[in-house]
């Protein structure tokens, strides 16, 4: 990893791992500590927040320069060059989680249980930045993570249908981000860096009905963008066939604020609006919303309670 991106990284809140992962604590883990607020996972799915890992395996690499994405782009890669092992990026990952945590021991806004049970991570998103998918030992990572008791939130941005197809295990949950309806609206916002990524992606969503885990779609929304297209998007995820729908805003931080405006933020209502229009074409049912995310799920279960995963 280059010198200044790694400084960036950390001057970010960043905790690097080895040459290409990092770990960071979620917004929503500080929020549930010292105020008792949960995020949308534990509320749609069941999880603890004050547990969860957020971590990337490929923190530099993607095959994307989305222009909503909150991360730096100065040296996005496409390839990792001598990958980590997977069995040193779990642990040294669970062990930067901990160095993160273990300062808001004591604060008197934190139980003492909850301390403790952030200290002992269950729940671990591969996401927070880059594409996942391109890290060679994926498979083996989700794995080590299963091996130690976790539960694996995938996150990918679709354009590796190969590396999904052949994935042993699968994560726990997978997420595919769908954030453009069209081919033309893909190539402008999510400005791919490879070629046929936009057929890539519809292969990945022709692929996941014959994957044995629980499939979820996110549509990331930006106003004047991609926000509407109800009719598109429905058709994109008819093929995937997923479990879940996740409509959720853009949001104005990061990086993104160098290629977008705050204007370019959907409101909750904004969001609820698509959703109902999106459940209403599919036939899924709105099972539930979470407005300080700007987020809201179509399911094919009938109430939040049967989509939850028990632990």
């Amino acid at each position: 990893m280059r010198k200044e991106l790694k400084q960036i990284l950390k001057k970010q809140g960043y905790a690097v791992i080895g040459e290409h992962s990092a770990v960071k604590l979620c917004h929503w883990l500080r929020e549930s500590l010292l105020r008792g607020r949960v995020c949308y996972k534990q509320t749609f799915y069941g999880i603890h927040t004050h547990r969860c890992l957020q971590m990337s395996p490929a923190v530099n690499q993607c095959t994307q320069n989305c222009l909503f994405c909150w991360r730096f782009q100065g040296f996005t890669e496409m390839h990792i060059r001598n990958p980590d092992p997977p069995e040193y990026i779990v642990e040294e990952s669970i062990k930067q989680q901990r160095r993160l945590v273990v300062g808001y021991k004591g604060d008197p806004r934190v139980s003492e249980e909850m301390w403790n049970e952030a200290m002992n991570p269950k729940h671990v998103a591969i996401s927070l930045t880059g594409e996942p998918t391109l890290y060679p030992f994926l498979g083996e990572l989700i794995e080590e993570y299963h091996k130690r008791g976790f539960t694996t939130f995938l996150v990918t941005n679709g354009t590796m249908p190969e590396v999904l197809e052949n994935l042993d295990p699968l994560p726990t949950q997978l997420y595919v981000t769908v954030a453009a309806p069209t081919e033309e609206i893909y190539r402008k916002l999510l400005v791919p860096m490879i070629p046929n990524g936009w057929k890539r992606l519809n292969k990945t969503l022709e692929l996941l009905p014959s994957l044995d885990t629980r499939r979820v779609i996110r549509h990331t929304l930006v106003r004047g963008w991609n926000l509407g297209y109800e009719k598109e998007y429905a058709a994109l995820d008819s093929k995937a066939e997923p479990d879940f729908i996740e409509p959720k805003a853009y949001v104005f931080v990061g990086y993104s604020r160098e290629r977008l405006t705050l204007s370019n933020m959907p409101s909750h209502e904004e969001i609820v609006k698509f959703g109902e229009k999106l459940s209403e074409i599919l036939g899924y049912n709105f099972v539930g919303e979470k407005e300080d995310s700007r987020v809201v799920l179509l399911s094919r279960y009938r109430t939040l309670e049967e989509g939850k995963l028990t632990f």
